[in-house]
C-alpha cells in the first residue's frame, strides 16, 4: 500500500460503464447536465429560431419573385413591411439570447453539480460528441460552451500526469488513441472490449485517449494534435521509448495530418515524430466516404430551384469535419479558398504515409467475400474497402500500405472494428513486432 502522499491514477467515480459506454437504464440524464449546458442550449435555440426565420423569408421571397415582385437588397430577403417583420424577429431573438447568456452566466456559480466532479457522464458526453461532430465548427466559432476542447483523457477524465508519475503508473511505451467522427474517448469501449486496455495488458503500453471536436477541419485538428503530442512526449513521467497511434475512422485523417505538420515543423519542434513506431488505421476513409458525397448531392439538388433553394441552408449545417470526409482532406490547402458545399472534383494534394513508421491499415466489409461492388461501394457500411486500404485509381494518391500491413475483415461493420476479437489479435501481432 503506497503512502497517502503518493498520487495515484484517478478512476471515475461512476461504476464501470455498461456495454458500449452507455449508462445504466435507471440513470437520470438530467443529473448529468452542467450549468454551462443551459447557456449552450439557449444559444442553439436562438440560432435555430434565426435560421428558421431566414428559411421562411427565403421561401416567401421565392413566391413573391414568381409574381414579379422585387425582393430586398440581398438574395433571399424580402422588402418593405414583410422584410421589417423578419428583421424584427431576428432582432428580438438576438436580444433574448444576449439576456439569457448574461443571466445564466451569473447564475452558474450558484448551481452545485448534481454528481461528483470526478464522475464520468457517459450519456452527456455521447450527446456532446455527436453535436460537435455535426456542427462543432459553428460551436467553436460562436464560443458555445458545448464546444469540445481537444485534450488527453484516461478513464473518461482529463489526463493526470502527476498521478502517472507514481512508480509503475506509466511505461515508456505510449499508445495514443484517436476516435472518429461524432464519437469520444469513452466510446473506444464497445461490447466490453477496449483496444487500448487490451494492448496495455498484453504488450505493456500505457494508453492515452484523445478527445476532440470532430466538427472542425481535420487539418485544424491535425495541427493541434501535433502540438499536443510534442507537449505530451516532453512531459511524460518516464522517457518515451516507443510511441504508437491507433486511429479509428476520421481519427486516421487527423493522425496523418498531425504527422504532416510535425514533418514540416522546424527542427526540434516536432520531436514526437521520430519516436513514432506504429501508426494503425481502423476503417479510415483515406479517399473519402460516399455518404458525405450523398450529402453533397443534397446540396446540389436543393439549390436547383428557387423554391427549394432556401432549404439548402439546412443541408449546409453539417460541419467542416463532415465535408472533409468527401475526399479525405488532410491539409489546409485541401479546403482553403473553396466553397465546401459547391460541387468540385478531388483537388487534394497527395500526402504520403510518414516515412520510417510502420503504417498498418485495417479495412472491413459487410460482404462475405471480396468483389468489385463490395470493394468500391459496400465496404463496412460507411467506408469503402479501397478507401480504407488507401487504394486510388490515381497511382499518385495510392498510399501504398505494404501487403503484410493490410488486413481485411469480412461481415464486419464500421463500428465493429472497435470490438472484434480478430481485429484485436491483428493489432497485437503487428504491434509486438
Amino acid at each position: 500500500m503506497p503512502p497517502p502522499s503518493t498520487p495515484r491514477p484517478r478512476k471515475p467515480a461512476a461504476s464501470v460503464p455498461p456495454v458500449d459506454g452507455a449508462t445504466a437504464a435507471n440513470a437520470n440524464p438530467l443529473r448529468q447536465l452542467r450549468a454551462s449546458d443551459l447557456r449552450g442550449v439557449a444559444r442553439l435555440a436562438a440560432q435555430a429560431t434565426t435560421g428558421i426565420s431566414r428559411v421562411a423569408e427565403g421561401v416567401h421571397q421565392s413566391v413573391l419573385g414568381t409574381l414579379g415582385l422585387p425582393g430586398g437588397d440581398q438574395p433571399g430577403r424580402t422588402r418593405g413591411l414583410t422584410g421589417l417583420v423578419y428583421q424584427s424577429i431576428r432582432g428580438v431573438t438576438q436580444l433574448v439570447d444576449a439576456g439569457l447568456q448574461a443571466g445564466l452566466a451569473r447564475l452558474e456559480p450558484f448551481f452545485a453539480p448534481a454528481t461528483p466532479s470526478d464522475a464520468v457522464h457517459w450519456e452527456r458526453e455521447a450527446v456532446i460528441a455527436a453535436l460537435n461532430g455535426v456542427m462543432g465548427d459553428r460551436l467553436q466559432r460562436d464560443g458555445n460552451p458545448l464546444c469540445t476542447q481537444m485534450g488527453w483523457y484516461q478513464h473518461g477524465l482529463p489526463l493526470d500526469l502527476r498521478a502517472l508519475a507514481a512508480p509503475g503508473a506509466a511505461t515508456g511505451k505510449l499508445l495514443v488513441l484517436v476516435h472518429g467522427l461524432c464519437m469520444n474517448d469513452l466510446q473506444w469501449l464497445r461490447h466490453g472490449h477496449d483496444h487500448g486496455a487490451h494492448l496495455a495488458e498484453v504488450l505493456g503500453y500505457t494508453p492515452v485517449y484523445l478527445r476532440y471536436n470532430t466538427g472542425q477541419h481535420t487539418s485544424t485538428n491535425g495541427a493541434e494534435l501535433s502540438a499536443l503530442l510534442a507537449s505530451l512526449v516532453a512531459s511524460w513521467p518516464v522517457p518515451v521509448t516507443e510511441l504508437s497511434i491507433l486511429a479509428h475512422s476520421m481519427g486516421g485523417l487527423v493522425a496523418r495530418s498531425a504527422c504532416h505538420h510535425a514533418a514540416q515543423a522546424p527542427a526540434g519542434s516536432g520531436g514526437w515524430l521520430p519516436r513514432l513506431r506504429h501508426l494503425v488505421f481502423l476503417g479510415t476513409p483515406h479517399h473519402g466516404a460516399p455518404l458525405e458525397r450523398a450529402g453533397h448531392w443534397v446540396d446540389v439538388l436543393l439549390g436547383s430551384t428557387a423554391y427549394s433553394r432556401p432549404f439548402a441552408r439546412l443541408a449546409q449545417l453539417r460541419s467542416a469535419g463532415i465535408t472533409d470526409l468527401r475526399y479525405g482532406h488532410v491539409l489546409d490547402t485541401d479546403w482553403q479558398g473553396r466553397d465546401r458545399f459547391r460541387k468540385s472534383p478531388d483537388q487534394r494534394t497527395p500526402v504520403p504515409l510518414p516515412s520510417a513508421v510502420a503504417c498498418h491499415a485495417v479495412a472491413a466489409t459487410l460482404a462475405a467475400r471480396r468483389s468489385p461492388v463490395g470493394e468500391r461501394l459496400v465496404g463496412d457500411g460507411l467506408v469503402p474497402l479501397h478507401s480504407a486500404l488507401g487504394i486510388h485509381d490515381d497511382p499518385e494518391r495510392t498510399l501504398g500500405f505494404a501487403k503484410p500491413r493490410q488486413a481485411v475483415f469480412y461481415r464486419l461493420g464500421h463500428l465493429d472494428l472497435l470490438a472484434d476479437a480478430g481485429v484485436a489479435r491483428q493489432l497485437q501481432e503487428w504491434m509486438q513486432a
